[in-house]
């Protein structure tokens, strides 16, 4: 199976320079094409009878080098790839538009998610990759041996660069200790075992949003564009980038673990967008990362040998009791502790969520491997 791997560059000045050209050539074709295409787009609803035809990515790319290269000396500067994916890049977005997965593409802004493609003569060695125009660069980490990607994709975070190419990568068949766990995501804690272990989320933005709303208070009063406007768009870029890296790593230790550590992993569908849609608690499920935890669980369960089980979201898994099979009518979301009225059972509202969603799978199964005694043990704490 292909990963991707992403490492930090570090490259020298003129390297950093030679980047940038390439990030910007990318992105003055990418919006030159979208200009482009959006014309004709307007043409033919305009004039039904005399449609032209849409351009294709060969197509946009032969324009581009008769009428728009000539013009910009700075595009020989770079290597011809960077607008040649740009390009490709457009016209996969209007597919998608045009299958109505997506919206219309947008234009791109200097400074905000920079990125190019490259292919051709890439060497990978020790601590540094050699990329075409560019030269080696060293990185801050070493990469993967026997590796020759066919292409790479540079992109900018705040003021850092990266490298990004798929790898090769066997699975790694892991024995298991446990045969079935239900996984319950919240906003209190972040996943609830059925086991009856308990991972808390970093919280990243919501430890780091004075910090963070200070720096953004403090760039209010700054001359837009001036050299200390761009010193503080850049400090606060940084910190948007430390709280993701936080979030991602915690998912990280999180879906390693789950993925190496059990057999059948059995999660929701969340209705992640109906959820952001309520203001109370949008906040603290976009610091979670919900859709990040099912994404990174995908592939690591295909590449450690385990099996992911995604139950319909409307299965209801806090109202339902885990001892006797009773649904209760409603719950409120402050309710924190499950109170049966049927059979009297008190349970931790998250742990009899994740029981129901490991007694889901089979009935045969007990949670999560346990006896009879530890499931009874969890469901009394």
């Amino acid at each position: 199976m292909l990963l991707g791997f992403k490492t930090e560059l570090h490259p020298n000045n003129r390297q950093k320079t030679l980047l940038a050209k390439h990030a910007g050539v990318a992105r003055h074709a990418y919006n030159w094409g979208l200009w482009l295409t959006r014309n004709i787009l307007n043409h033919n609803s305009s004039n039904p009878s005399g449609k032209l035809k849409f351009p294709t990515a060969i197509d946009l790319h032969k324009l581009l080098v008769a009428m728009v290269k000539p013009n910009n000396y700075w595009y020989y500067e770079v290597s011809k790839c960077a607008p040649q994916y740009a390009l490709r890049y457009l016209s996969e977005a209007w597919k998608c538009c045009f299958s109505k997965v997506s919206g219309q593409p947008k234009f791109k802004k200097k400074g905000r998610d920079d990125s190019f493609t490259l292919d051709g003569s890439i060497s990978v060695g020790f601590n540094q990759i050699k990329l075409p125009r560019i030269g080696w660069i060293k990185t801050y980490e070493i990469l993967p041996g026997n590796v020759t990607p066919k292409c790479v994709t540079i992109s900018k975070t705040a003021d850092k660069w990266f490298v990004s190419f798929k790898i090769e990568a066997i699975p790694q068949i892991t024995e298991k200790s446990v045969d079935v766990v239900g996984v319950d995501l919240g906003v209190k804690t972040l996943a609830t075992l059925s086991t009856g272990e308990v991972f808390d989320s970093a919280k990243p933005y919501k430890n780091l949003e004075s910090k963070l709303s200070r720096l953004q208070y403090l760039s209010r009063h700054k001359t837009k564009f001036s050299k200390n406007w761009k010193k503080a768009q850049l400090k606060i870029a940084a910190l948007h980038n430390r709280i993701a890296n936080i979030r991602k790593d915690t998912l990280h230790k999180l879906t390693t673990y789950l993925a190496k550590n059990h057999s059948q992993i059995v999660i929701e569908d969340l209705n992640v967008s109906g959820m952001m849609s309520n203001h109370k608690l949008a906040k603290a499920v976009a610091d979670m990362g919900f859709y990040e935890f099912r994404r990174q669980l995908e592939y690591k369960c295909e590449l450690y040998g385990s099996e992911l089980i995604i139950v319909d979201r409307w299965f209801p898994s806090s109202k339902t009791c885990s001892n006797c099979g009773t649904v209760k009518k409603s719950l409120l979301l402050s309710e924190r502790v499950f109170n049966c009225e049927c059979c009297n059972f008190r349970c931790e509202r998250d742990l009899n969520a994740a029981l129901n969603l490991a007694m889901a799978v089979s009935s045969a199964v007990t949670a999560c491997g346990l006896d009879n005694a530890d499931v009874a043990r969890l469901k009394q704490e």
